[in-house]
């Protein structure tokens, strides 16, 4: 045999070795709709996806405007996420102009959602990923979807979704360190608008807001003038603006009522990378520490 059919006849078997590489060595092409939920798709699809995120860093998950270009990534998406629950009102139009074939899963089934009265409808509230109790569900959810598009990297998604569930419990337990030692009625803050409902469920923190579920609501003068009569009345003493909404509304009531700006909270959407909240733990905890820390300036 010649030495070029010697190298050849050992080349093959790496050649072969090569294509027989399964499909999963490919990463999975996945759309999530907002940045906290690309981030906690990131933590559990790990190496073997490529997450993109609709709305961008310090975006307005309900008042969210598509581009081509959005469209363009949720039509080559292999999957995609969204948290539902009302949250993504502009989802389906885009769906329809993208041409996108597939069916989004929605993370936030089989969570216990809230309902509130607004303008005399009964809504559910869609922001469930302010308790690390329910992104532990969403953690489920993504790892059921991801395991079925890519089953050869299952065993991955469950070992990553094992760890980060475990970490979501630390958090979880961070909180309620924090909180549980506060008394009642200091754990009172005035917000943009009502999304942290399922946070003051569990760590047994009252938010009031002038704006409702959407920061797409306006706040009548009637409405405005209740809730600063009820702030006065509660004696709440710190406020809070939300990266990704306009704070004059808040400002204009907390001057009415001598409430102190406490900072900025991270609720519906992640910071861009130099940013305190660039993670979703990292946006968890920090808004932790900042609530704690205006609640034991007003004690």
């Amino acid at each position: 045999m010649t030495p070029h059919r010697l190298l050849l006849s050992a080349a093959i078997p790496a050649l072969m070795a090569l294509s027989a590489v399964p499909a999963s060595a490919e990463t999975l092409k996945v759309v999530a709709s907002f940045t906290v939920l690309a981030d906690v798709v990131k933590q559990v699809g790990g190496e073997h996806v490529k997450v993109t995120s609709l709305v961008g860093p310090n975006g307005d998950p309900h008042e969210f405007e598509p581009s081509p270009a959005d469209a363009k990534n949720l039509k080559a998406a292999q999957v995609t996420f969204v948290s539902g629950e009302g949250l993504e009102g502009w989802m389906d139009r885009l769906i329809t102009a993208s041409g996108y074939k597939g069916k989004p899963v929605t993370v936030s089934e089989g969570i216990n959602v809230s309902t509130m009265e607004e303008d005399g409808e009964k809504i559910t509230d869609p922001h469930v990923w302010n308790s690390p109790v329910n992104v532990k569900i969403w953690v489920a959810n993504i790892e059921k979807a991801l395991s079925s598009a890519d089953p050869t990297a299952a065993a991955a998604f469950k070992a990553n979704a094992e760890k980060y569930t475990r970490r979501l419990d630390e958090l979880n337990a961070y909180a309620h360190a924090k909180f549980d030692k506060v008394a009642d009625d200091r754990r009172k803050v005035l917000t943009s608008h009502d999304a942290f409902g399922y946070f003051g469920r569990e760590y047994n923190v009252s938010f009031l807001a002038p704006l409702g579920l959407s920061t797409e609501s306006e706040a009548s003068a009637a409405d405005v003038a209740k809730l600063i009569e009820q702030i006065k009345g509660e004696h709440v003493k710190a406020y809070f603006f939300e990266n990704s909404n306009d704070p004059r509304l808040v400002k204009q009531v907390a001057k009415a009522t001598g409430a102190e700006p406490g900072g900025e909270l991270y609720v519906e959407s992640l910071s861009d990378a130099k940013g305190p909240a660039p993670t979703y733990e990292k946006m968890f905890k920090y808004n932790v520490d900042q609530l704690a820390a205006a609640m034991a300036k007003s004690s």
